[in-house]
């Protein structure tokens, strides 16, 4: 039977933030993927509609390797610390947890490529490969099918401009899964927060700053930041109104058609990486689907967080969402703002989790004492501090009282209401 089919099944396999990794090539090389002795086997359908997915080998071509994935997961959680320093009441226990986070051993390769056969011939496309059970474990085979089922099923929908669209796919004789992705670009949000950060350190280096030069470049990055998030969250929302979770919301699953700042108003942030979406629809509940072994502890910190029935659970699937989409408001509130290296995914998951436990306030006071991050609080200041106040709501410690997608979007910080 091909590993690859589709089914239904639920992940918690947490990529907070992974990383890509950019690699030289020799430029598209047209190389047809071609049938092995009829090994090279279509992806299959089972409970989504696939007729319009492209499931033959024969149709696309490939061409250099562009990049790799190496995922970041949570992988065990530990419980709040105690002692005089920290007071917390029973209430509290289960919402606030203290994460360990470790590289999950699926590594994923990119391609460039195109479709070569057909009336969409010629159309530019992206691979995500994932490895064969050999190299990735029976891991990568259900992350591919996962990714396949929750793009085939959101593609069935009205498909905002906001999400990634797949083509097709198809199974190597080396039991590789190739998933076929609209080119929407090469750039993730990562990659231009990285490029922003380098640019500011160069600026600062050649000494004194012109201000006027300063706060134009300013004005377009704060202008092209706000426009990731409501790209982002409107993806999101389209995810939540359809009841599935993303569950890998980071700066390296968001896909960026544009990284120049100056084409902020033909910009379109696109979701992407859906291995680890959760179908969170009240039958699948009901049906048991929450007892998969993947996502047993989404589920069991659900269960300690209170939440017991199919709605409450629902429902906390959508504020942990919700939590990852405050830490990516974070991660493009300091990175693209500061110097390459004074701050990353990890020390600002850390300086909000570990150090000040949420409390946005003191995060803001530490900051203004630390003059490299200047930028990152004028950004979040915007509006009379609407920036700390959104990303407060999102990363509340009881997740019953984190907005919504759809509440994050009307925000005044990401409308410019201030």
């Amino acid at each position: 039977m091909n590993p690859v089919a589709v089914h239904r099944v639920s992940f918690e396999c947490v990529s907070r933030f992974s990383l890509i990794h950019r690699e030289s090539g020799d430029g598209f090389y047209g190389r047809r993927i071609v049938n092995s002795r009829g090994r090279n086997r279509p992806i299959r359908r089972q409970h989504v509609v696939m007729a319009r997915l492209i499931t033959s080998a024969d149709s696309f071509e490939v061409g250099r390797l562009i990049g790799s994935y190496g995922f970041m997961n949570v992988t065990s959680y530990s419980g709040l610390q105690s002692g005089s320093d920290f007071e917390y009441t029973s209430d509290d226990i289960g919402r606030l947890k203290a994460q360990d986070i470790g590289e999950g051993g699926v590594k994923i390769r990119l391609y460039e490529g195109r479709i070569s056969q057909g009336p969409f011939r010629g159309t530019p496309i992206v691979f995500k490969v994932y490895p064969g059970q050999r190299a990735g474990g029976v891991e990568a085979d259900m992350m591919a099918a996962n990714e396949l089922n929750a793009h085939s099923f959101l593609q069935s929908k009205s498909l905002p401009a906001n999400m990634l669209l797949i083509v097709g796919g198809f199974e190597t004789k080396f039991g590789e899964q190739w998933l076929a992705f609209r080119d929407g670009g090469k750039d993730s949000a990562a990659d231009y927060s990285r490029i922003a950060s380098e640019k500011t350190t160069r600026a600062r280096s050649q000494g004194v700053w012109n201000p006027y030069e300063k706060e134009q470049m300013m004005k377009r990055r704060r202008n092209f930041v706000i426009k990731i998030l409501q790209g982002a969250m409107k993806g999101l929302a389209f995810m939540h109104d359809n009841d599935r979770l993303h569950q890998s919301l980071g700066p390296s699953s968001i896909v960026l058609n544009t990284p120049a700042e100056r084409e902020a108003i033909y910009l379109i942030p696109r979701l992407r990486d859906l291995a680890f979406s959760v179908d969170i629809s009240p039958s699948c509940l009901q049906d048991g689907a929450i007892s998969g072994s993947l996502s047993e502890q989404l589920w069991r910190r659900a269960t300690a967080s209170g939440a017991f029935t199919v709605f409450e659970k629902r429902a906390f699937g959508i504020a942990d969402d919700i939590y990852e989409a405050g830490l990516l408001l974070a991660y493009l509130a300091f990175v693209p703002f500061c110097e390459a290296g004074v701050m990353d995914s990890l020390s600002i998951q850390r300086l909000l989790e570990n150090t000040f436990r949420l409390d946005i306030d003191a995060v803001r006071e530490y900051c203004l004492a630390d003059e490299r991050l200047e930028e990152a609080v004028k950004f979040l200041d915007l509006g009379d501090r609407a920036g700390w106040e959104l990303l407060q709501a999102m990363l509340n410690a009881d997740y019953r009282k984190r907005p919504v997608a759809e509440a994050v979007l009307s925000h005044r910080f990401l409308n410019g209401v201030y």
